[in-house]
């Protein structure tokens, strides 16, 4: 896959078969773009699991935070990864592990051998993109 550019119908189809999302890197603080995210998400009708160690047991918008994917006890359609680039690899692997069908890495966020190695676990693969981006521009 060429992760350079997506065509709209593979992000259309994404945004039609993912109803749970795992924000990894959510924020508590309303002026982080990880909590902007994570609202915007919810009024688009996802349920949105926040994963963030350092506030686990917290809340943002109502939803329990946790500290990993593996802690979050329902099934996971999409995670959505604020993380830097080079910490990609391990929510990667938490990904494949808690078997969930897409991996959305935010912008500026780009992991190719990470997005390989997904991929060939029948995992979809978006980078450096954000959804509360791409789904105003596709009129969703």
């Amino acid at each position: 896959m060429n992760h350079d550019r997506y065509e709209d119908s593979y992000l259309r189809g994404i945004f039609a078969r993912v109803k749970t999302i795992a924000l990894v890197g959510a924020s508590p603080s309303p002026d982080r773009a990880s909590n902007r995210v994570m609202r915007f998400l919810q009024g688009k009708g996802f349920r949105v699991f926040p994963v963030n160690p350092q506030a686990s047991g917290t809340t943002i918008h109502g939803e329990k935070v946790y500290a990993s994917l593996a802690e979050i006890p329902a099934g996971i359609d999409m995670v959505d990864v604020f993380r830097r680039s080079e910490l990609t690899d391990p929510v990667i692997d938490e990904t494949i592990a808690k078997g969930a069908k897409v991996i959305w890495m935010q912008l500026g966020v780009r992991n190719d051998a990470g997005a390989a190695k997904a991929e060939a676990q029948g995992i979809a693969v978006v980078m450096n993109r954000c959804p509360a981006i791409e789904m105003p521009r596709l009129g969703l």
